[in-house]
Parts: C-alpha cells; sequence; structure tokens
C-alpha cells in the first residue's frame, strides 16, 4: 500500500518523531531523538519506529557525514520527508477540532 493508496496511519510515537523533527528542522540520529524525547522514546524501540516511518514515508535517512576521515562509523540521520510534514500538520488540525468539539 503506497500513501497514494490509503491514509497514513500515525501512532503516538511517531507523532512525537515528526514533532521531534519538526521543531528541530534539521536531521536528528536515534539516539538524539531518544534524549529529546525525556523519556518518551526509548531505545528499544526507536529503530523500528524509524523504520517503520521510512516504509510510510514519513522520513527519510541518510549516513551522517564526516569532514575528515576519523574513521568514525557514519550514525543514521533523519529527517522528516515533505510528505512526513503534510501528515502531522493534518493530524494537529484534526486533534484541535475533536478538542474543540469536546469542550462544547
Amino acid at each position: 500500500m503506497s500513501r497514494d493508496d490509503a491514509p497514513t496511519t500515525l501512532s503516538g510515537k511517531e507523532r512525537l518523531v515528526l514533532e521531534l523533527l519538526a521543531a528541530k528542522r534539521d536531521r536528528m540520529y536515534g539516539l538524539e531523538l531518544v534524549a529529546e524525547s525525556h523519556g518518551r522514546l526509548k531505545r528499544g524501540t526507536v529503530y523500528v519506529t524509524l523504520g517503520r516511518m521510512q516504509q510510510k514515508g514519513l522520513i527519510e535517512a541518510e549516513p551522517e557525514k564526516f569532514t575528515d576521515d576519523s574513521g568514525l562509523v557514519p550514525r543514521r540521520m533523519y529527517r522528516a520527508t515533505p510528505y512526513g510534514l503534510r501528515v502531522l500538520r493534518a493530524w494537529a488540525s484534526v486533534a484541535r477540532a475533536l478538542a474543540w468539539e469536546a469542550g462544547s
């Protein structure tokens, strides 16, 4: 199923990852996302979540680029795709509408 075939579901963890990436407006690596989440993401599940999000087209990843020949193993750097940001905005809009209806 592609993103054109059916609406994309968004779990709480996926929403959190998109919110963190959107707020940072930069690439982040997995353990950085865990640290920035202040305990809401766990080391043991973040990479499963990131993999699922890549399959949905919500994020993309690329190896970290080094400016020197340090020999370090590059981390995978993640960023929200334009599609992922649209899904996040749509989710936020629906959440606001539901909150408004609940308060009526």
